[in-house]
């Protein structure tokens, strides 16, 4: 059997026998994506603060910009932006106040509820979107070659579909 020697919490070392514990290079790639997840989100966040918004603020606008007649089941919106429906629920009114989004009722069904892009929710993102597009360009996209980008995308897909499908379970 391999016995393995892993990074355990603390700094030291033990078999694979007693804890499942990282390796010295997933431990390394581990914090690493942990820190490119962090700082690139802290600096798109700084980023979107110029237009009075936040990252789910920015989600939401874009979500709906991009359902068919720019309108969402405030359920679904909540399952596409990975939030509860209370938080959702306070993120919208906190949108419908600068005039971003609006809710409507749902036909046939009393108690659903749309979220509708305004039209000045529709101005916003056609304005920031260049903006969004360009941080992302500039601090992620651009700092990889084209080998790179693809590698990424292989490893990261099969790691999203696993964390989508556990979603969809919950």
């Amino acid at each position: 059997m391999d016995t393995t020697t892993a990074i355990a919490p603390g700094g030291e070392t033990t078999s694979e026998d007693d804890a499942p514990w990282l390796s010295a290079e997933e431990q390394r790639l581990w914090r690493a994506h942990l820190e490119v997840s962090r700082l690139l989100m802290y600096q798109l966040e700084r980023e979107l603060q110029v237009y009075g918004l936040a990252t789910n603020d920015y989600t939401i606008l874009v979500e709906l910009s991009e359902a068919p007649m720019r309108r969402m089941r405030m359920t679904d919106l909540a399952t596409a932006t990975l939030q509860s429906k209370s938080r959702l629920s306070h993120q919208i009114t906190r949108m419908e106040t600068a005039g971003l989004v609006t809710r409507e009722g749902c036909p046939g069904d009393r108690r659903g509820l749309y979220a509708v892009l305004t039209e000045a929710g529709w101005e916003m993102m056609r304005k920031l979107a260049p903006a969004h597009v360009r941080s992302v360009r500039s601090h992620f996209i651009d700092r990889l070659d084209s080998d790179q980008i693809a590698a990424m995308y292989e490893a990261l897909a099969p790691i999203a579909k696993h964390l989508r499908e556990l979603r969809g379970r919950a």
